[in-house]
């Protein structure tokens, strides 16, 4: 047997009730002692009767399907895409979840800065690299390493309309960010605004669902971790979950 030179890398941030995304999950643990009161319950036996008293362990969760890393579908954009029904999380395609990785480098812009096509286009050739259709997208911009402090959801920066519309018209299908959201910062969204209303502001990223299929990975993590910009895999398969809007994944970058 050869030496297994395979390196796969983590990606997602921990399902963690005491993370500072603005819906974190509850989760409630039951003990191995519960455990067995639990068992003894349904099967008609007594605690005691299982070794040292100690049966399974369980944790409960309460969490919205937007939270911990997970891939947005295109009805959580619209009702509609292209002027039909947009498709849920189990009614995509998997093998557009597994495909070779691209990461963009954005961790020098600061928080609210909005990423436009040509970031990603100076980057290309700084990679020497061609986008082509089923790439799977990665934006780093560091937010991940201040999921514990309060202003994780607000701290990033985000990707453009345009941004993203020159991606999908790439033939990119999944596109993720490292960040609470696609978008610059909600609160910045609502700044701008109030000061020029308009309707290409709010969301505006998230609404490019409307016109093209594409789904986001949010909340990714350690991709400050990868060795190289391409040529390594991505496996992102999102929970299938019925008419769901989202599905929580755990990403991982595959390195040879």
């Amino acid at each position: 047997m050869g030496e297994n030179k395979r390196t796969v890398i983590d990606l997602s941030v921990p399902m963690d009730a005491l993370a500072k995304e603005p819906f974190p999950p509850k989760i409630e643990y039951e003990t191995h002692e519960q455990g067995a009161e639990q068992a003894a319950s349904i099967l008609g036996l007594e605690k005691d009767n299982f070794p040292d008293g100690k049966a399974w362990a369980v944790e409960t969760l309460t969490l919205t399907t937007h939270t911990g890393t997970h891939v947005d579908a295109p009805w959580h954009y619209a009702d509609q895409t292209a002027g039909e029904r947009s498709r849920t999380i189990d009614e995509l395609p998997v093998e557009w979840f597994y495909g070779d990785g691209v990461l963009f480098d954005f961790s020098d812009k600061e928080t609210g800065y909005e990423l436009q096509v040509k970031d990603f286009e100076e980057q290309l050739a700084q990679m020497e690299y061609e986008l082509k259709p089923y790439d799977i997208v990665l934006v780093r911009t560091d937010a991940d390493k201040r999921f514990y402090e309060e202003d994780y959801a607000f701290c990033h920066a985000g990707v453009s309309a345009d941004a993203t519309r020159w991606l999908i018209n790439k033939g990119i299908k999944v596109m993720g960010i490292d960040a609470w959201g696609w978008d610059i910062p909600l609160p910045l969204q609502a700044q701008q605004y109030r000061e020029n209303p308009q309707d290409d502001i709010l969301w505006a990223a998230h609404y490019v669902g409307k016109e093209a299929e594409y789904c986001q990975i949010e909340k990714l993590a350690n991709l400050d971790k990868l060795p190289k910009k391409h040529g390594f895999k991505v496996a992102a398969f999102p929970i299938n979950i019925k008419g769901a809007s989202a599905g929580w994944a755990r990403p991982v970058a595959i390195f040879d």
